[in-house]
């Protein structure tokens, strides 16, 4: 496979289960300390070797391309008041070798129609797609995507980011049926868009992170709608699955399903923690707020 320059990130979504605070901004600009969503998921296709970066958008969503401009004012406003580090974590939102693209999906048809929007800037390249919804704790410090990347170059094959789900959850997900494995590598022979508990394959999940082959776009556009009445990218990809190798890379690492308040609320927790400047502060006031649940609950009635 050759190397892969581009990501897309289908970033169109409406985020109704983050209502009201995803009213008039994207479910992707919400923070996790310090950072929104998609600057993770930014920063792990940029530590990747990305170059090209394809945002499909909806009518909602400027405040992603605002995220990713300059501000000339606040960086002449930050240059003045000699706060550099702040001016350095601005120029580093997107390097400057980096293109972002925005391309508009006039209606939400599903995830696999979303990819399919990005054909025109993609064309027959290998290329990434990475759901800001899922972040992603890598054990590489560059990230589950270089892995991928390092995976579909070592096989050449597309690769799914997998991860195992409890078999009560397959019905979230889309599901591989798992051939032959050599690690954390696995043929893929069969995928499922969110099988029932007894009828999934395997409970190896998909997970936000796929490198495919430029082929799919021929797939997409083949694809008739599946479970939701959308256009589903499972289904493409089983299509793929009878003509190329696929592969599932089940990553090493900690995965947030930043798409719900609970996994959002878990990254957070998680990410203070880690936090460099906040780390140590935060785990002090979680100490205290145990301890104040644990003599709530045995304080006599």
């Amino acid at each position: 496979m050759s190397r892969i320059r581009k990501a897309v990130f289908p970033v169109a979504g409406l985020g109704t289960r983050f209502l009201p605070a995803t009213k008039a901004n994207p479910k992707e600009m919400l923070p996790v300390v310090d950072k929104p969503l998609i600057q993770y998921a930014v920063n792990e296709a940029v530590a990747a070797g990305i170059d090209t970066l394809v945002f499909i958008t909806g009518r909602t969503k400027r405040a992603i391309a605002d995220h990713f401009d300059r501000a000339p004012e606040l960086e002449m406003e930050l240059q003045e008041r000699g706060k550099h580090d702040l001016l350095n974590t601005m120029y580093e939102t997107v390097p400057s070798n980096v293109e972002c693209v925005y391309i508009r999906q006039g209606e939400a048809f599903g995830l696999g129609h979303a990819v399919y929007c990005a054909r025109s800037v993609i064309g027959d390249e290998p290329f990434a797609v990475l759901l800001a919804d899922d972040l992603i704790d890598g054990v590489n410090p560059q990230g589950v995507l270089a892995d991928m990347v390092a995976t579909a170059e070592r096989e050449s094959a597309s690769v799914l980011g997998v991860e195992r789900v409890p078999e009560e959850h397959t019905h979230r997900y889309g599901v591989i049926g798992p051939g032959a494995s050599n690690g954390r590598v696995h043929d893929v022979t069969a995928i499922v868009e969110k099988p029932s508990p007894g009828e999934a394959p395997s409970n190896l999940a998909v997970v936000g992170r796929y490198i495919l082959d430029g082929s799919i776009f021929d797939l997409i556009a083949k694809t008739g709608p599946g479970a939701g009445g959308e256009i589903q990218l499972t289904d493409a990809i089983a299509k793929l699955l009878q003509t190329q190798r696929v592969v599932g890379y089940e990553f090493a690492g900690k995965r947030y399903d930043c798409g719900s308040k609970l996994g959002y609320l878990e990254a957070q927790l998680a990410y203070g923690l880690k936090h460099p400047e906040l780390g140590a502060d935060f785990r002090q006031k979680l100490l205290e707020v145990a301890a104040e649940l644990t003599r709530a609950e045995t304080a006599p009635v």
